[in-house]
């Protein structure tokens, strides 16, 4: 009922609108009024006017972001000071779904640290997720000042690489990370990830597995016999 109440409404504040705001000619009001009850017709036939109206809700904007990422980020970059601020903020962000809110926060944070190569791979990671997980010229250029200001850090190489894999530009991704992996400690806490994610990658190339390390061998025994 509320329908057909809110439709004849409009109807008639149409037909006054034109008869009083449109000064239309009086042997053209019978036109015009066949043409609203056509519209009327119209909708009576194609439309529901006696059904309530059913809102529409909104398909969530959260990203799919993977939170082994945000946890090996911060096993990389530290969990805690202002520059973790930062990257906590566009983290959520991210989750949230504000990819472009969370590029404006890592813009804030190079600005407000310009050497600092967490921010420079805290923007490169807001772009890749920006651009829908593609790596970007803006992102590698982010990725490569990071790499720059800090070449042993672990972040730049890392997420440089999981960029360009998801880019489907895998000798790269390949190349960058059997660098890293080289370089890392075996008791870092991001190196079984590390391993995991390059395995992954050469078994999708077609490349036989990573060799596994022997185990280191026991220390020998300097008791006295």
């Amino acid at each position: 009922m509320m329908g057909w109440i809110m439709v004849l409404a409009m109807a008639g504040a149409a037909f006054l609108a034109l008869w009083r705001i449109g000064r239309v000619p009086r042997p053209t009001w019978e036109l015009i009024g066949a043409g609203l009850l056509l519209g009327l017709a119209g909708y009576a036939w194609q439309g529901s006017p006696g059904f309530a109206g059913t809102p529409v809700m909104a398909k969530s904007a959260a990203a799919d972001i993977d939170p082994k990422l945000i946890e090996q980020r911060k096993a990389m970059m530290g969990s805690f000071g202002t520059e973790a601020q930062w990257l906590d903020t566009a983290d959520t962000f991210g989750r949230l779904g504000s990819a472009r809110d969370a590029v404006t926060v890592m813009l804030g944070g190079v600005r407000a640290y310009p050497k600092s190569a967490d921010m420079w791979v805290g923007l490169g990671n807001a772009l890749v997720n920006h651009a829908d997980g593609m790596m970007t010229p803006a992102a590698q250029f982010a990725f490569q000042k990071a790499a720059d200001l800090s070449p042993q850090h672990p972040g730049p190489p890392f997420f440089m690489g999981l960029a360009l894999a998801q880019s489907g530009q895998f000798d790269r991704a390949e190349a960058i990370w059997t660098a890293l992996l080289a370089r890392t400690p075996v008791e870092a806490p991001w190196r079984a990830d590390l391993e995991s994610r390059l395995g992954a990658l050469r078994m999708q190339m077609g490349k036989p597995p990573l060799p596994t390390e022997p185990a280191p061998k026991p220390a020998p025994d300097q008791r006295a016999s």
